[in-house]
């Protein structure tokens, strides 16, 4: 059992002594075509894209802006000469003649005016013209105030005390709005404040009373005025 181990040459004696060898470089080629080989070939991979393949090309610069159009030059502009009749005479007259006459003062001209000086107008009015005609007076009453002064009564009426007012013992203050007329009388009259006992009373007292003519631009107009009527029991 052990004869092989105690006698190894027995053993190697039935191996070839070239097997060892030959093994040993085999596995050399296997592990050199696993590994070597690889490795010797790597420049044939491809190479990796680099960060700046994923960056796009920058735009190309915008073209300039096209040069402004020329000014065009001002248009020339001819002096237009102006003829001053005050001006000298740069050359001397070929002939003389009379000067054209001045225009004659309008005076004594049928229409012209008295004192008139050279070169007024023909048709003029003698005296110059006349004042201006006053407005024409209002046509609707104007109210009392203001530059429309109140007239002064020039005639009274006592008014009539009602009978039966004074047995009622009814009395007070009645204002009436009169309308005067142009000539100062009353024209028109209508109570504002009643006492239904002394109205008719008050109203007929009224209508008799006179006044001076309210003027307005010289001219008498029709106003309108407040007035009161005061009963009084006795």
């Amino acid at each position: 059992m052990f004869g092989d181990v105690t006698n190894p040459s027995i053993k190697l004696g039935s191996q070839k002594w070239y097997t060892l060898p030959l093994s040993i470089v085999a596995h050399v080629l296997i592990f050199a075509a696993v590994i070597i080989i690889p490795l010797m070939a790597a420049d044939v991979l491809p190479t990796p894209p680099t960060m700046m393949a994923f960056v796009a090309n920058p735009p190309p610069p915008p073209p300039p802006p096209p040069p402004p159009p020329a000014a065009a030059p001002p248009p020339t502009v001819k002096p237009i000469p102006v003829a001053n009749p005050n001006a000298a005479p740069v050359e001397a007259p070929k002939e003389i003649v009379p000067e054209a006459p001045s225009v004659p003062s309008t005076a004594g001209v049928p229409g012209g005016v008295e004192g008139g000086v050279p070169g007024g107008a023909i048709g003029g009015v003698v005296g110059g013209l006349p004042e201006a005609p006053p407005p024409p007076p209002p046509a609707a009453p104007v109210r009392v105030g203001g530059n429309i002064k109140t007239p002064t009564k020039t005639k009274d009426v006592r008014p009539v005390y009602p009978p039966i007012a004074q047995s009622a013992r009814v009395s007070g203050v009645v204002i009436i709005e009169a309308t005067i007329g142009a000539d100062g009388r009353v024209k028109d009259a209508k109570v504002l404040r009643s006492i239904p006992l002394l109205d008719q009373a008050a109203l007929d007292a009224v209508k008799q009373w006179v006044f001076t003519p309210t003027l307005l631009n010289g001219v008498p107009v029709p106003v309108i005025m407040t007035v009161t009527v005061n009963f009084t029991l006795q």
